[in-house]
């Protein structure tokens, strides 16, 4: 099944859902929205219970695509509410256990992707960013959420206010990945344990996580409202534009605070 640049395959009970955009598979909303609805068609696939989310490419995910336009950031209403994270939030609402394979950078939006899977398999050439400060930009997808409560609260606020990176072997100490292999053994980890999920029962799997995300829904609906509605303001700033040049041309921001 294909959904856009997402491609679906179902086997043994897993599905596999493909982001093929490499070699980076910067996303859009168009991207966000396409995986939502390869999510849901799972949802509905009564063979189908686990999911392994994984992507073409060097890199898992390397963030938003900024150079497709404002849209990517851009609110829909005046209501704090943009259609890039209502998308989001449709992929942490799926009913069905999901398994990462983070195979290579999941940066920025990237890791708020990397972070809708209930685990993630890496290996230790990846690498994890949440470089917004960066880019003179609040965090958005979430992540002012799923971080911590994955990583603690003193970490997460390393990551977001240094913007620094952390490799996979850092990341699986931190517990920000379940398991750690080599590369070329990600997908296939990732595979495993998703079959080792869909070999229970898939009512009480389905269940136990629904009642393990209870309330997670409603929490990203009112987080993703807030990190949009700062989003909003800062986009329009100079230390924005500077931030996004000065990434692009992989140097140091000259910031001035306006």
């Amino acid at each position: 099944m294909q959904f856009g640049d997402i491609n679906v395959t179902l086997k043994n009970h897993v599905a596999i859902v493909e982001i093929q955009r490499p070699p980076y598979n910067f996303f859009d909303v168009a991207l966000i929205e396409d995986l939502a609805d390869a999510f849901d068609a799972m949802d509905a696939e009564t063979d189908c219970r686990a999911l392994v989310l994984a992507a073409q490419g060097k890199a898992f995910c390397a963030g938003a695509n900024f150079s497709s336009g404002p849209s990517v950031l851009e609110q829909s209403d005046g209501k704090g509410r943009n259609p890039l994270y209502v998308a989001a939030v449709r992929l942490f609402s799926n009913k069905k256990p999901v398994v990462g394979a983070i195979q290579g950078a999941a940066i920025g939006g990237g890791l708020g992707l990397a972070l809708v899977p209930d685990f993630r398999v890496t290996c230790p050439d990846a690498s994890f960013g949440a470089n917004f400060s960066k880019l003179g930009f609040h965090p958005g997808f979430g992540l002012t959420h799923t971080l911590p409560a994955i990583i603690g609260q003193q970490k997460a606020a390393l990551m977001f206010y240094t913007g620094r990176r952390i490799k996979g072997e850092q990341a699986y100490e931190w517990g920000l990945a379940d398991i750690l292999t080599s590369a070329d053994q990600v997908r296939a980890e990732a595979i495993a344990l998703a079959q080792e999920i869909a070999g229970n029962a898939p009512l009480a799997v389905v269940s136990v996580r629904a009642t393990m995300r209870q309330g997670l829904t409603e929490m990203l609906h009112a987080v993703t409202d807030h990190e949009a509605s700062e989003q909003d303001w800062q986009r329009l700033t100079e230390d924005f534009k500077e931030g996004v040049a000065s990434v692009a041309e992989r140097r140091p921001g000259n910031f001035k605070g306006k």
